[in-house]
């Protein structure tokens, strides 16, 4: 968690022990901010993941206005910039030879599936499989602090 957060600083003795959720009291505060930090890096490949998707329907997107303006430049009468088109820009990849699908197929497959299973390995050796057990806490102490 970042210096601004004080959900992890809360005095344990501050909390009202009926209202202790037996998920994570097994854990240390240091257990919970590295196991936090882990799930962090991991939601953080998600968004990457969600970024490169929307990348690859961009690109495709651009692509197919590219490959409709190869037709309407050659009915047009400009050849040349129809050849231009279909000979170097469309079959070109985004990344060297690699279309935008192959980039993201890759980071599926490599980092993103890599902190996924980090992440699962983590989480059970931490805490025998627990999620979210930083933001469990966070709630628990924000739930005692209310006058409600």
């Amino acid at each position: 968690m970042s210096s601004d957060d004080d959900a992890l600083d809360a005095d344990p003795s501050e909390v009202d022990p009926s209202d202790a959720d037996p998920s994570d009291t097994d854990l240390s505060d240091a257990d919970v901010e590295a196991l936090h930090e882990v799930e962090l890096g991991v939601e953080w490949f998600h968004r990457a993941h969600g970024h490169l998707v929307q990348f690859h329907h961009a690109t495709g997107h651009a692509m197919d206005h590219l490959a409709e303006a190869e037709d309407h430049l050659r009915e047009a009468g400009y050849d040349e910039l129809a050849d231009c088109l279909r000979d170097d820009l469309l079959p070109h990849g985004v990344v060297g030879d690699t279309w935008s699908y192959g980039v993201l197929e890759a980071f599926q497959d490599g980092p993103l599936a890599e902190a996924e299973r980090f992440g699962t390995d983590a989480r059970e050796s931490v805490a025998d499989g627990r999620r979210h057990v930083a933001e469990r806490r966070q709630e628990r102490e924000w739930k005692g602090r209310s006058r409600k």
